[in-house]
């Protein structure tokens, strides 16, 4: 291995190290944003789950209408 090989592999041990400090780092910041985070109380997150949970139903309705009325509409097509 010559000199080019030795100095690629110490560049390389920087680089990975720099990696591992970065990534620290981004996990510290992270966790310091979620500490600023105001989470929702028990009666706020009951209805935000409600209003999901109806909205969710709803979209399901009306999918499973126009795919109904799709479905009726292709097959009078194709007799």
């Amino acid at each position: 291995m010559g000199v080019a090989g030795v100095s690629f592999i110490a560049r390389l041990g920087t680089g990975v190290k720099r990696g591992f400090v970065s990534t620290g780092r981004y996990f510290k910041e992270s966790w310091s944003e979620l500490k600023k985070v105001r989470w929702p109380n028990r009666k706020e997150l009951r209805n935000y789950t409600a209003i999901v949970l109806v909205t969710v139903l709803l979209m399901a309705i009306f999918f499973g209408l126009i795919d109904l009325g799709l479905s009726f509409l292709l097959d009078w097509i194709l007799k």
